[in-house]
């Protein structure tokens, strides 16, 4: 009967009769809105098909023969490499942190997050010189060994695939600590105590209780960390490594050949989905281990470490936020004390300027687009709708490098056949109306950062009972007033933390940002990257700061959501 009541609380709030059939359901204006939607964000994915169909054979042979195997091995070592440390930084700290007190403990478990507030790019810019021959690591053992040069000791090189690794994993093993440290605040103490009471010591309890538990958290980390690994190519390129994604940069930028590069797409396209199966896969029976976690309400109580133990316990959860935030934050203030004359001019306010532009429209599109997908969901049952919105939230799983090319030869054919029409009809050029405006960088953010909006807003959506919606219609609200006028004051924070997100991670992006940018306008992002393309980084301190520091902000949302209460 409740089940029942429940079909019909939701045919109500449709406005709509329960034998409605499909196609009209469809032709709803919030459905077709919907739909168009997602077919907005589809179209990169469409043309990248169509551009890769059109290669010639000879193009797709010298691909598969010369940098395909290349390419494709480094990149397979660099996820697994980046996937393993990842999950061992990310799963101690959470651990320690979870389960034990000792000295900092508290900071520690917000702080471990501060390396996701660092790109990519800016770690490895800042890594390269902290390590390098003049960096003060080497300069203290050629101090005590009383050394003069290189060759009178060894020093590992940080522009490696190893090197590589270590950087990456560095500034990604927060995805992996956040969650798993997710799921330990809530874990049941049962479990635990029960083991404590067989005799069971605290490293056997983490390795046959914690750890199997813990499985599908530490997956979910693992992929997103991987899943940032190829959408990198600001960091791929200046440590000079030859994955896929800066293959697909040099294929269509530096040989000119849009459809091997689109070919090259599809594969790392491939890639991400079998990561996405992969960490679906593992998560199987999820729910029911939150169920068996969730039925007990006692709180573990931390076991005390002192002398020894608890110094030990503390050195190893600062020592990944000193190498991950504390290195590029002491360079980059380095750099833009030194180098202020140079940093404080016309180009970095200009890019400021810029990237605050681009970044505000693409949050306000894309908060306003995920606010339909998110309130047709609510609204109706179709099948076909909630296919439609997650299709519409597959961009986050697209590198950047792969939704710009799938964004720019149909928007550079359409500006060209506009301007074609223009001369021949009025006699005058338009020029590059959307690519060299700057909207399809828009278009890329708006694309990839999709999915954040959408999980932001159906999160506030699921939290606001659907009664409302079936009061506000009972007292001869429209649909459109019963979101404006009662559902989006209750959604503020959620929207408000959906404009944030995707406002902070635009300002961040590069991948997609380098590839779409007009002739002459710069994001704080491509300023950076120009820099460091020119073995200039120290000049663009401050920029890499602002950035920095724009990026703190949702580690800190992040933080206060998942461990709330902690």
């Amino acid at each position: 009967m409740q089940q029942k009541a429940e079909k019909n609380t939701r045919v109500l709030i449709r406005g709509g009769s329960r034998r409605s059939s499909p196609f009209s359901v469809m032709m709803r204006p919030l459905n077709i809105a919907t739909l168009l939607i997602a077919l907005t964000v589809a179209m990169p994915l469409i043309a990248l098909i169509v551009i890769a169909a059109s290669g010639t054979t000879e193009s797709i042979t010298n691909i598969a023969n010369t940098i395909l195997p290349v390419s494709t091995k480094i990149t397979v070592l660099l996820l697994l490499g980046v996937g393993l440390l990842t999950a061992i930084i990310g799963t101690m700290c959470a651990w320690l942190v979870s389960f034990f007190e000792f000295p900092g403990r508290k900071i520690f478990s917000w702080a471990l997050m501060l390396p996701l507030a660092v790109p990519t790019y800016i770690a490895a810019y800042s890594f390269v010189e902290f390590f390098s021959f003049t960096g003060p690591i080497q300069e203290i053992i050629r101090m005590i060994g009383g050394y003069t040069s290189i060759k009178q000791y060894w020093f590992p090189e940080i522009r490696t695939l190893p090197g590589t690794i270590f950087t990456l994993s560095l500034v990604l093993y927060p995805y992996v600590y956040i969650s798993v440290r997710a799921l330990f605040h809530f874990q049941s103490a049962r479990l635990i105590e029960t083991a404590r009471v067989l005799g069971v010591k605290q490293f056997p309890i983490f390795l046959r209780v914690l750890l199997p538990l813990a499985r599908p958290a530490i997956v979910l980390g693992v992929t997103l960390a991987m899943m940032e690994t190829i959408n990198d190519i600001g960091a791929i390129e200046y440590l000079g490594i030859q994955t896929l994604t800066f293959s697909i940069f040099s294929v269509w930028l530096n040989q000119n050949d849009i459809a091997g590069a689109a070919q090259l797409a599809l594969i790392l396209l491939l890639i991400a989905f079998l990561l996405i199966l992969f960490e679906r896969w593992a998560r199987r029976g999820r729910s029911f281990a939150e169920n068996r976690m969730s039925s007990s309400k006692t709180r573990y109580t931390r076991m005390k470490l002192e002398g020894q133990s608890g110094r030990v316990a503390a050195f190893a959860c600062v020592l990944p936020i000193v190498i991950g935030f504390g290195i590029p934050l002491s360079v980059l203030a380095d750099y833009a004390i030194s180098y202020y004359p140079f940093g404080l001019d016309g180009d970095l306010l200009e890019a400021l300027i810029t990237s605050l532009v681009f970044a505000s429209l693409a949050a306000v599109i894309t908060v306003l687009l995920a606010l339909v997908l998110t309130y047709a969901v609510r609204k109706s049952d179709s099948g076909l709708i909630a296919f439609a919105v997650r299709i519409a939230s597959v961009g986050y799983a697209i590198p950047g490098t792969i939704i710009a090319l799938g964004i720019f030869l149909p928007i550079a054919m359409f500006d060209n056949y506009m301007d074609g029409v223009f001369r021949q009809t009025f006699g005058i050029s338009t020029g590059l109306l959307i690519t060299g405006s700057g909207a399809t960088i828009i278009y890329a953010y708006t694309v990839r950062f999709m999915a954040m909006a959408e999980g932001s807003l159906d999160g506030g959506f699921k939290k606001i009972p659907t009664q409302l919606d079936s009061a506000a219609r009972s007292l001869g609200r429209t649909s459109s007033g019963t979101l404006y006028e009662v559902l989006l004051p209750l959604m503020r924070p959620a929207v408000a933390t959906a404009a944030l997100l995707v406002f902070v991670d635009s300002i961040k992006e590069l991948s997609a940002t380098i590839m779409l940018r007009p002739f002459g306008i710069n994001t704080l992002a491509t300023h950076v990257y120009d820099f460091a393309s020119r073995a200039r980084i120290e000049e663009a301190g401050f920029a890499s700061l602002i950035i920095v520091a724009a990026g703190i902000i949702p580690v800190i949302l992040i933080t206060k959501t998942a461990l709330d209460g902690d």
